[in-house]
């Protein structure tokens, strides 16, 4: 039976004319993270470095964390012949301590992420150890420059690290002048045009992308708008304003501007407009033409019509009814847009108005 011991877990210390390390357990030591006591068994395997050093290591501790090194350790249990030896070559032997850290550790320090970030990630991919590689993704991922963009997102790509890959992308668009002027984007256009083309590619998308949402913008700030000119429409023809009212009564002058005034005052030279343009009868006037869309727009979504004093609802809303079978698309769809941004605008309104107009929206 192995001898038991009680080991304090402190920082590797290691001479400078030997190539093996005093104590495996030193690895998991972080001096952020304080002194930690832990019994365990005696090292039983060795993990080597490129430059030549040896860290003893236990194998129960590697094969709980990692798949990868489970199967390297089966495999020199079975070859009798073999050295219990876990090879980690290709990173700085430093970068190996900060893995092995945090194998015993589960931390990964601030300290060790701006030093061998690139590197923990690299073998955490290796070695599919999931949390190391989401906790570098995340690190370097608010580490990015651009000077260091280039090299962190051939890597991010190889290591197959989505987020990290997007966040790369990301800058490299929003700053590709200076980024083109580092030597890393030379090597890039030199050794790696795949890449290159995975870049423009993406700037080209970006730019399609936000044509797209100025795009929508635009159309939802004028869907806003004409749910806007359909309420002050039914106010002037229900309430009045400054100068237009309903046929029933004349308009008050000494009311004052409603809230939407700068709406409400072109509709009203509007409606003024077409009661008295001659032009009107021949079709000939495009403000006419205007006012008569705004009335069949609003015949289109008024829920009311038997009640509703807006001139010419009740006249078009049966004509409206008639030709739905063979109306065009794109004007079922202007209605619904313009009753979607109706609500919008209603649930921005501050939350006394909203209750206020709560019983009215239910019903609709």
């Amino acid at each position: 039976m192995e001898d038991v011991q009680t080991m304090t877990v402190s920082v590797i210390k290691f001479p400078a004319d030997t190539s093996c390390y005093h104590c495996a357990l030193s690895a998991g030591k972080d001096p952020s993270f304080g002194e930690v006591s832990v019994s365990v068994s005696k090292p039983d395997v060795r993990v080597l470095t490129s430059g030549g050093l040896r860290i003893p290591v236990h194998a129960s501790v590697l094969a709980s964390v990692s798949s990868v090194l489970e199967k390297i350790l089966d495999r020199t249990q079975k070859d009798r012949n073999s050295k219990k030896i876990v090879p980690i070559l290709g990173v700085p032997c430093d970068a190996v301590l900060a893995f092995v850290r945090y194998l015993y550790s589960s931390r990964c320090s601030e300290e060790d992420m701006d030093k061998y970030g690139i590197h923990l990630l690299t073998l955490s991919h290796v070695f599919s150890i999931r949390q190391l590689k989401l906790r570098c993704s995340r690190g370097l991922a608010t580490r990015l420059t651009t000077d260091n963009v280039v090299d962190v997102l051939q890597l991010a790509r190889l290591c197959d690290a989505p987020d990290l890959y997007l966040k790369c992308m990301k800058l490299v668009s929003k700053h590709l002048k200076t980024v083109e002027k580092t030597e890393a984007w030379k090597f890039l256009q030199d050794h790696d045009s795949w890449l290159e083309l995975e870049i423009l590619q993406f700037l080209d998308e970006a730019e399609l992308r936000q044509k797209h949402r100025s795009r929508e913008r635009e159309a939802q700030t004028l869907y806003l708008q004409l749910s806007e000119a359909m309420e002050c429409l039914e106010h002037i023809c229900t309430d009045g304003c400054t100068s237009v009212g309903p046929n029933d009564k004349e308009p008050s002058k000494s009311k004052g501007p409603c809230q939407k005034f700068s709406t409400c005052q072109g509709l009203q030279f509007l409606i003024r407009h077409f009661a008295t343009c001659s032009r009107r009868v021949r079709g000939g006037c495009t403000r006419c033409l205007r006012m008569s869309q705004l009335f069949r727009l609003h015949s289109s979504i008024c829920d009311q019509p038997d009640t509703c004093k807006v001139p010419l609802c009740r006249k078009i809303q049966p004509k409206t009814q008639l030709e739905k079978k063979g109306d065009d698309a794109r004007w079922k769809l202007l209605v619904r847009k313009v009753l979607a941004a109706k609500v919008i605008s209603s649930l921005r309104l501050p939350n006394p108005i909203r209750k206020d107009l709560e019983p009215t929206r239910l019903q609709e």
